[in-house]
């Protein structure tokens, strides 16, 4: 890190008298950065993965305990077969790549989402950088790939059933445990670039009484000043939880 960017980092930091223990991130306008610069939509898909390790970097900096990133959603399938192959060929080397870098940072990795879609030879990927980072205590960072939330939803309502639990067992917490993200806490601030404002199927339950934060800025170009930004504007706001 450069040292403008240390001292960026240390002066939000005064600033910033509460963080997030959890934040989730939709790092959205891959492809509308890259029409905007002449460029391929893959090529704005590798300078977005390029980005989204120098933040979780930065985030990493902050001691942020737990960051989940939606990086391919279900409903992703529906983009050209192209692009989806391309996609695909990009996150077998991302994940390669950048597992080793966060894995000596102390980084835990997670994948959240259904496997049976993905190719052997990413399943084999994602297996492997999970167990390799699995014993490490610093950040979980998690992966939703190939995730939908109502798909989560009704996964865990089909191994509940499964499993014969009794309907009147069934509490919040007992069907949390069912969840893709089950042994996470709920997330507390919910980061969206790319200026869309809605959820687009991603972690319907767990961001129940989120901090939600828009930005028109597209995923390329949100950078540590534009992570302090959104860290900054969390703190100042006073979370109620139904009950003030």
């Amino acid at each position: 890190m450069l040292n403008s960017e240390i001292m960026t980092a240390s002066s939000a930091t005064r600033e910033i008298d509460r963080l997030p223990n959890h934040i989730a991130i939709v790092p959205d306008g891959n492809r509308r950065w890259a029409e905007q610069h002449g460029l391929s939509a893959i090529e704005g898909h590798k300078v977005g993965s390029r980005n989204l390790r120098n933040i979780i970097e930065y985030l990493n900096d902050y001691q942020i305990k737990y960051v989940t990133v939606y990086t391919f959603s279900t409903e992703n399938w529906n983009r050209s077969e192209d692009e989806v192959r391309d996609l695909f060929r990009l996150s077998l080397a991302v994940i390669g790549k950048d597992a080793l870098r966060f894995h000596k940072r102390g980084i835990r990795i997670r994948h959240l989402g259904r496997h049976q879609q993905l190719s052997l030879s990413l399943q084999r990927k994602i297996n492997k950088v999970v167990g390799l980072t699995k014993e490490n205590t610093g950040m979980t960072m998690s992966l939703a790939f190939n995730y939908g939330g109502r798909g989560e939803i009704l996964d865990a309502i089909r191994c509940i059933i499964a499993e014969g639990i009794p309907p009147q067992s069934i509490d919040e917490k007992v069907f949390s445990n069912y969840l893709y993200t089950a042994g996470l806490p709920d997330v507390d601030l919910l980061i969206r670039t790319g200026d869309e404002l809605r959820l687009s199927n991603f972690l319907i339950w767990q961001t129940a009484y989120s901090e939600y934060y828009f930005t028109d800025v597209l995923w390329p170009d949100f950078d540590e000043k534009a992570v302090d930004k959104a860290l900054l504007s969390y703190s100042q706001r006073q979370r109620r939880f139904g009950g003030d």
